[in-house]
């Protein structure tokens, strides 16, 4: 089947999907553009901060297309591609965008809460503990783990045989580090110019894109040569400042001129399958096991997480876009929309490795952004553009994916251990938990926690991320089922994806169980492998029942209540 066919087709549902059941959701659940959003009433200049709303969409569309939507995609096509299709298509429109427009929503109509508060609010104070625990540990797999990506894509030196020598491709690693770290400079620049002077329309975007050419062209003409660890300590440095200064400082400017590269990323790759329209050479189906993979369900649905559903995305819809949205109009674009072109980034990720598979069906060898990386070059390589500009702008953009979550996942993992310990009063709390809540301590913490799980090997407990990720959707969804219960909405289109995602994680997550003490009964299993990795899937499933009984508990009293109220 032709590529461009398959990519036309995932946009027009998509698209279709934004404009009749989108909107239908936000008709349904009622939204205000007369009302103050948190942002407005606690407007502190620091995460509370008024904001456009096309800044707000860049934000969130930056933070949540991390390494997700392309790895995951181009893994799982080893099932065959029109499986992963439908899965986005189906999973983005009625799973993924659904849950990242509900947890806005619920955000914003609870003054800027986070998840964690939301649940201590309607299902309970355990709840909240677990949960924010569970979401501080997950945030340090994340940070671990994007950290280690990043250093790995700008490291300049390959280390063979214990000898440490400049590698290859150390000018474009070089030169896309470089980029990075001028698009940070520019980006603070252009943060205090719209501070300052509060352009809009136009004049933002023309400005945006000055700054984001000019961060290309100083960094591609002064590459930096560093080895991993460098990159490492520079990226924990750049983290950390952007966890505490304020959002319109660094972060927003940030991913609003990361925009324009995505969108640059995606509009090659889209070009290159019209132009040269090349076919998919996967094939469609390979069958319900796989050799290396595992079995169809529930490993697909877990392994496409951040292009059909991801629990993450909810992290960044209630713990920073619902601080900056200005107007509740721009609620369905924000939480819904970026998740629809997240979706189609998965597609076209999809579509850039099926182009890239031999005509007998052989996936490209490497990593799925190597596949992806070098495919997108190639199409932009055809149209004229020089080798190491192309080179160096998708490298670049690689690792633009993962540093735009890096910094969102830190702020949201510093809240999170701030909520944690955080109680209502305190003005009077204990000295020590006043010390914990410090903004600068909590962040500090959890980067120290995030740097030793860089050391001890991330890697470890990753391949439980997957099921992680999928659980806390289906935790952030039935929270979101007792919000609009409790509220008075309508909550039946929220039932259906968080029955099949409870499905999905329990069943993952035992089989995991089962394989890991498999493991050690066979004498194979190494603790600091296998035993961590038990450890955490019997953390996740206890975390799973706990929450799932007590949110069944709260929709179970809200029923009675309900019908209590009709027969009165």
């Amino acid at each position: 089947m032709n590529t461009l066919v398959i990519v036309l087709i995932a946009a027009v549902c998509l698209i279709a999907a934004y404009a009749l059941y989108g909107r239908w959701l936000a008709k349904k659940w009622g939204i205000d553009p007369n009302a103050k959003t948190p942002a407005v009433v606690h407007n502190d200049g620091q995460d509370y901060v008024p904001t456009d709303g096309l800044t707000v969409f860049a934000h969130q569309f930056s933070s949540i297309a991390g390494a997700g939507p392309v790895t995951g995609a181009i893994q799982a096509a080893a099932f065959g591609w029109l499986p992963v299709l439908l899965w986005i298509i189906l999973g983005g429109i009625f799973f993924g965008a659904v849950t990242d427009f509900g947890a806005l929503y619920a955000s914003v109509k609870n003054d800027g809460k986070s998840m964690g508060l939301l649940i201590e609010k309607y299902i309970g104070k355990t709840g909240r503990k677990l949960f924010l625990g569970f979401c501080w540990l997950f945030c340090l797999i994340v940070i671990a783990a994007f950290a280690d990506m990043v250093a790995d894509t700008f490291n300049a030196y390959v280390v063979t045989d214990g000898v440490q020598t400049l590698s290859d491709s150390a000018t474009v690693n070089g030169a896309a580090g470089s980029i990075s770290l001028f698009f940070i400079l520019f980006a603070a620049v252009f943060g205090v110019l719209q501070h300052k002077i509060k352009l809009t329309g136009w004049k933002e975007v023309a400005l945006g894109l000055v700054f984001t050419v000019l961060a290309f062209v100083c960094g591609m003409n002064l590459p930096v040569i560093l080895g991993k660890d460098m990159w490492i300590y520079i990226a924990f440095a750049y983290i950390f400042l952007a966890a505490v200064l304020p959002m319109w400082f660094v972060m927003q400017p940030r991913d609003y001129m990361s925009t324009f590269m995505f969108i640059g990323m995606i509009a090659g790759a889209v070009l290159g399958l019209i132009f040269a329209h090349p076919d998919m050479n996967l094939p469609a189906f390979t069958g319900f096991q796989n050799e290396s993979l595992g079995t169809l369900f529930p490993i697909l649905f877990v392994t496409v997480a951040c292009g059909a559903v991801s629990g993450f995305h909810s992290l960044v819809s209630s713990g920073t876009s619902s601080k900056t949205v200005s107007n509740e109009k721009d609620m369905l674009k924000v939480g819904y929309g970026a998740m629809i072109l997240e979706s189609l980034l998965a597609v076209v990720a999809l579509c850039v490795a099926g182009a890239a598979a031999s005509a007998d069906g052989t996936a490209a060898t490497g990593t799925p952004f190597q596949i992806f990386s070098s495919g997108v070059a190639g199409f932009l390589e055809m149209f004229g553009i020089p080798v190491y500009v192309a080179q160096s702008f998708m490298t670049m953009c690689v690792s633009a994916l993962a540093f735009t979550t890096l910094d969102s996942v830190c702020r949201i993992g510093r809240m999170s251990f701030q909520e944690l310990f955080s109680v209502d009063d305190m003005e009077h709390a204990e000295g020590w938990r006043k010390v914990l809540c410090n903004k600068y301590v909590s962040t500090l913490i959890t980067l120290v926690f995030g740097y030793i799980l860089t050391q001890v090997g991330y890697s470890n407990i990753w391949p439980l991320f997957g099921s992680a990720n999928q659980l806390l959707s289906a935790l952030v969804l039935i929270t979101l089922c007792v919000f609009l219960k409790v509220t008075g909405r309508t909550m039946k289109t929220l039932v259906p994806p968080f029955v099949i995602m409870l499905i999905v994680t329990f069943t993952a997550l035992i089989q995991r169980f089962i394989s890991l003490v498999q493991a050690f009964s066979a004498g194979t299993g190494v603790f600091m492998v296998e035993g961590l990795q038990l450890i955490v899937a019997v953390l996740l499933m206890i975390l799973g029942v706990t929450i799932v009984v007590t949110s069944g508990k709260e929709l179970l009293h809200a029923e009675k209540e309900e019908k209590a109220e009709k027969q009165a």
